[in-house]
């Protein structure tokens, strides 16, 4: 996977997508704590939290090696230098199929930043010709999760029941899908 990802992505304005540095350990350790009554609810990765400086470091370099490997690719959300989130495409859908995964630190929240994010990683997805469909899963009770795919034009193709792993979930699964067809006309539309 790692071959046809770039490493940094620019959105609108200031915004940034780009792969975590071990140089980016203090900061992001420092905007997850700053977050985390914002992220409990929601992230399971969270019940972990909050983590040492060291343990991040060692945390963003095994993310280094899974991508390498053509694994996850987990990036941070940037606004100028300012940590804005996080987000990711997973490789655990299946074939043809990447998942975007997103956090919004709570001082941009409500701003768009997860939609454009969510928007520069669908379209880097779609880049590898192998990929037939991106996918956005969230919790139900999560309604303000619902609102990015559903902006982006994406489908809500399926909920599925599964187990609660964050404080706040239900245990039900709300899977949006959009694919490389439907992406394509809605960019074609937009840049009218």
């Amino acid at each position: 996977m790692a071959s046809w990802l770039p490493e940094v992505i620019s959105g609108p304005g200031d915004l940034v997508v780009r792969r975590w540095l071990p140089a980016d350990a203090q900061a992001l350790t420092n905007a997850v704590t700053q977050n985390l009554e914002h992220l409990r609810p929601w992230m399971p990765w969270a019940a972990h939290e909050p983590l040492s400086v060291t343990e991040r470091r060692e945390r963003i370099e095994a993310w280094e090696q899974d991508w390498r490997a053509g694994g996850d690719w987990v990036l941070g959300i940037f606004v100028a230098t300012a940590i804005a989130g996080g987000c990711g495409l997973h490789d655990r859908i299946g074939p043809g199929g990447l998942e975007v995964g997103y956090w919004t630190h709570c001082s941009f929240l409500r701003t768009g930043i997860a939609t454009s994010a969510a928007r520069l990683l669908t379209t880097a997805a779609f880049a590898r010709s192998d990929i037939t469909h991106v996918e956005i899963h969230h919790d139900k009770a999560n309604t303000a999760s619902a609102g990015i795919p559903r902006a982006l034009g994406f489908q809500l193709v399926r909920e599925v029941r599964d187990e609660a792993e964050a404080p706040s979930e239900i245990g039900v699964s709300c899977e949006w899908q959009i694919t490389r067809d439907t992406w394509t006309q809605i960019q074609t539309l937009s840049a009218m």
